[in-house]
C-alpha cells in the first residue's frame, strides 16, 4: 500500500498537458518567431549569455536543427522559453492543463502536500504555463522549479539532486511522469512513482511502475486529497 507523498513532483509533458500542447503550438510558435525575437532582441544581455552556448557561424541555422531535433539543450530550452513570453504576455498563448490537473493540484497543496515541477523545458516556460494555464495562476501552488540544469530526466542523480534541494527525503517525494526511462531514474533514487497513462496522449503502460488514467487515479492510489466535486468538469 503506497503511503503518502510529502512532496509531489510532476513533468508537464504527457503528465499534466497534452503533448499536442507542446508539439503542435509551443514549439512552432517559437520557430516562427525565432528569427524577429533574434532581430529585436539579440544583444539584450539575458539573450546574448544564452547565444554564447550556441555554437556555429549561423546561430539560427543551429537553434533551427535543435528544433528539429527536439534537442534536449539548455540553451534552446531558455531561449525558447523567452519567446514563448511574449505569446503569453500579449495573450496569444495560454497553458493547456488536463481538465483534472488542476483542481487535484489545488487539493493537493490545501492538503499540506508540496508540489515541484520538474521538466526538460526551462524553468522560466514551466512558469510561463502555470502562471498563464487556461485553470489561471497556479504559480502559488508551486515550491519549486527543476529543468536540465540540475540533470538529465533519464539519470538518478537528477533526481537525488532535487529531493536535496528541496529538503526532503527521496522516499517522500512522488514523482509523475508518462516517460518509462524517467520513473526508472527517478525510482532508482528512491522516489515513489507513477505513470501517467492517458489514452489522449497514446502513452503505452510500461508495467513496471504504478499508473493512474487521471490526477485522481494518482490520489487514490497514493492516499492524496480528491477535490470537491463541483459538477461535470469540460474537456480542455
Amino acid at each position: 500500500m503506497s503511503t503518502r507523498p510529502a512532496l509531489v513532483l510532476t513533468d508537464i509533458e504527457g503528465t499534466t498537458s497534452a503533448i499536442a500542447f507542446v508539439k503542435d503550438t509551443l514549439f512552432p510558435f517559437a520557430e516562427a518567431e525565432l528569427d524577429a525575437f533574434l532581430a529585436a532582441r539579440g544583444t539584450e544581455p539575458e539573450v546574448a549569455a544564452i547565444l554564447a552556448e550556441v555554437p556555429g557561424p549561423d546561430q539560427a541555422a543551429t537553434l533551427r536543427g535543435w528544433m528539429a531535433a527536439d534537442a534536449k539543450v539548455t540553451a534552446l530550452k531558455s531561449l525558447q522559453g523567452l519567446i514563448w513570453a511574449a505569446g503569453f504576455a500579449d495573450g496569444r498563448l495560454r497553458g493547456h492543463l488536463w481538465p483534472d490537473v488542476a483542481p487535484c493540484l489545488r487539493a493537493w497543496h490545501a492538503s499540506g502536500v508540496a508540489l515541484a515541477v520538474y521538466s526538460s523545458g526551462s524553468v522560466g516556460a514551466q512558469k510561463l504555463l502555470f502562471g498563464h494555464s487556461e485553470a489561471g495562476d497556479l504559480l502559488p501552488l508551486f515550491s519549486g522549479f527543476f529543468d536540465t540544469r540540475i540533470g538529465a530526466k533519464r539519470e538518478a542523480a537528477a533526481y537525488a539532486s532535487i529531493a536535496a534541494e528541496a529538503g526532503h527525503p527521496p522516499g517522500d517525494i512522488l514523482f509523475l511522469s508518462d516517460v518509462a526511462e524517467e520513473l526508472d531514474a527517478a525510482a532508482s533514487s528512491g522516489l515513489m512513482t507513477c505513470q501517467l497513462v492517458r489514452p489522449q496522449d497514446g502513452t503505452v503502460a510500461c508495467g513496471r511502475h504504478r499508473q493512474a488514467a487521471d490526477f485522481p487515479g494518482v490520489a487514490r492510489l497514493f492516499k492524496l486529497p480528491l477535490p470537491p466535486v463541483t459538477g461535470t468538469i469540460a474537456a480542455g
